[in-house]
């Protein structure tokens, strides 16, 4: 499975912007799937997940209220809704694919990591 994600970009404190995230299988509509971020000299941390039917989401703590998950099975494609974006939420973004219908915020539970999208947000 290849994924490519897109959307990134600089945009000014308050801005929003939408990822997404497109599958080259569409065999990923049985599983669940992931934004992760990683911020120069950070770890890589889960930002949202989503169930395989989008029943259930996750988000973090740091983007609860601001950021929102989403799916289409139609198009193989995940979509990460930021509003409200803080210099902080600076980092180069990750959809990943789980091995499973779920998700989880341990990185060795996804098999499929797309390339990054690099988000910059300045003050």
């Amino acid at each position: 499975v290849q994924l490519q994600a897109s959307g990134g970009g600089l945009v000014q404190a308050g801005d929003s912007l939408r990822l997404s995230c497109a599958a080259s299988k569409r065999t990923v509509s049985n599983n669940g799937m992931a934004w992760f971020r990683q911020a120069p000299g950070k770890e890589r941390e889960l930002v949202a997940a989503i169930s395989w039917n989008g029943s259930s989401t996750f988000a973090a703590n740091s983007v609860q209220g601001r950021f929102t998950i989403s799916r289409d099975n139609t198009r193989s494609t995940v979509y990460l809704q930021m509003n409200r974006l803080k210099p902080e939420d600076t980092a180069v973004y990750y959809c990943a694919v789980a091995r499973g219908s779920w998700y989880s915020g341990d990185r060795s539970f996804y098999n499929y990591w797309g390339q990054g999208t690099q988000v910059t947000v300045s003050s």
